[in-house]
């Protein structure tokens, strides 16, 4: 996938990071390694969230969801226009649209779908193929997709987790 490379923004390297972190603390909570950040349209970060789906037993509970449940208690869909979610992981199907219907105006993302199912094993009952960047662009929201983005990085919190 080649970024484009106007659409990067000079803080976005270090939110994805972030966000990869928060993946790392919902594996060392015990959960699935995903998390995400919210950031501003000035690159500051406003919240973080963590995979909660073992833990919580909520297969709804995927980092991305449980973000933007908590963003739209505290901003308005506008404020939200100009945020940026930043994902460690490709957003699912449930998670993008999720985003979609939030109105978060940007999705920057590490670990793409496909390297997440070669991983998990494609095989399984639990793949439900739908890029984020072809969902949203169904929608007639203008929500930009950036990624995958720092790839090899995000990839290393899911080494030794799916087996």
């Amino acid at each position: 996938m080649v970024i484009e490379e106007n659409l990067v923004k000079p803080w976005d390297e270090n939110c994805l990071r972030e966000a990869i972190q928060a993946a790392r603390d919902a594996r060392a909570n015990g959960n699935h390694p995903f998390g995400a950040v919210l950031a501003d349209g000035g690159g500051r970060v406003l919240m973080r969230a963590e995979n909660t789906v073992l833990t919580e037993r909520d297969c709804t509970g995927h980092a991305e969801t449980n973000l933007v449940q908590e963003a739209c208690k505290r901003y308005d869909t506008d404020f939200l226009a100009a945020c940026t979610i930043y994902t460690s992981t490709e957003p699912c199907p449930m998670c993008a649209g999720a985003i979609f219907w939030a109105n978060i105006g940007r999705v920057v993302y590490g670990l793409s779908e496909d390297k997440l199912y070669e991983l998990t094993g494609s095989e399984s009952k639990e793949v439900l193929a739908l890029p984020c960047r072809e969902l949203m662009a169904r929608g007639k929201k203008d929500i930009n997709v950036i990624g995958p983005m720092m790839e090899a990085e995000a990839l290393e919190v899911h080494e030794g987790f799916w087996g």
